[in-house]
């Protein structure tokens, strides 16, 4: 039986014109999710598990984001 490794910075491709970057963060733990939200329906679609400051940064150079624009929802 053979596992198989993900790409590390491999995330789906949006197109900006329909969907916004956004962290959705949770008010009891903190656990924060990098989400692109639909901006017609508000629909998330979630990404990545944001764990260190390098998972955000790998976040916003796919998406060509700066983290002080990303919006946070809970």
């Amino acid at each position: 039986m053979r596992f198989f490794r993900k790409e590390k910075n491999s995330f789906p491709a949006y197109s900006l014109s329909e969907y916004e970057p956004v962290i959705k963060s949770s008010i009891c733990t903190g656990e924060q999710v990098a989400c692109m939200q639909n901006r017609s329906t508000g629909k998330l679609h979630e990404i990545l598990l944001i764990r260190t400051s390098e998972d955000l940064e790998a976040f916003c150079c796919a998406y060509s984001a700066a983290p002080e624009t990303i919006r946070k929802i809970y």
